[in-house]
This record gives C-alpha cells, sequence and structure tokens, in this order.
C-alpha cells in the first residue's frame, strides 16, 4: 500500500479496510487481520493500526469481540451508506483536483461521458 503524504497514515488504513468492505473482499461476520498482522503487512506502528481500528469500530463499521478480534459489522443499509460515503469523499477530492486545474465544468461533463460509456 501506498500512503499519500498528505493524509494521516491512520485513516488511510480506515479507508483501505472499507474499500475492502464495499469490494465484498471482507463481508460482514469476517474476521479482520489482527493489529500485529496489519502493522506488519503495511509497514507501519501497531499503534497506528490500533488507531485505525478503533475508528473504524467507532464509525459501526467492526465490533470487537474481547479475546478474539474485530470483526465486519454491516449490513445491507451500513454497506450503501459506506459506498455513497466513499463516493462523496472520492467525487470532492476529483472535483477539488479539477477546480484546481482550472478545468471548465462542461469540458469536465464530456470527458466524463466518454469515458462512462467505455
Amino acid at each position: 500500500m501506498q500512503f499519500d503524504d498528505n493524509k494521516p497514515i491512520y485513516i488511510q488504513i480506515v479507508d483501505y479496510f472499507k474499500y475492502k468492505i464495499i469490494r465484498q473482499e471482507l463481508k460482514s461476520s469476517d474476521k479482520i487481520p489482527s493489529v500485529r498482522e496489519t502493522a506488519k503487512e503495511l509497514n507501519v506502528n501497531p499503534n497506528t493500526v490500533q488507531r485505525a481500528y478503533a475508528e473504524l469500530e467507532s464509525c459501526g463499521v467492526t465490533m470487537s469481540k474481547r479475546g478474539l478480534g474485530s470483526f465486519v459489522d454491516v449490513d445491507d443499509d451500513k454497506l450503501k451508506a459506506l459506498k455513497n460515503d466513499m463516493a462523496e469523499q472520492l467525487i470532492d477530492d476529483f472535483l477539488n483536483e479539477m477546480y484546481q486545474m482550472n478545468m471548465p465544468k462542461e469540458k469536465l461533463m464530456e470527458l466524463i461521458d466518454e469515458r462512462w460509456t467505455k
């Protein structure tokens, strides 16, 4: 995983797991890797992963079971909300970049329409 210097690493780890859930790579009640496993896999400090896991739990995406680990906790409504939230975040980031490039809305919409049909 490549980390973006402009965003806290723990937030990027949260997004990483949210994407896995949205893509159904992780489904409700699936166990997520331990903090140590994830820290080793992503080459980050375990405290950073722990913070990400705490954030996932506070968002209602995972739940901890004492002595067993963390598990995905999403129903269809949570999954829809997660998809919408992530889509809005991606769109906002994209639109911000286009705005910084002074891309006219009409040209942007034309480019999107061309790509959408591919």
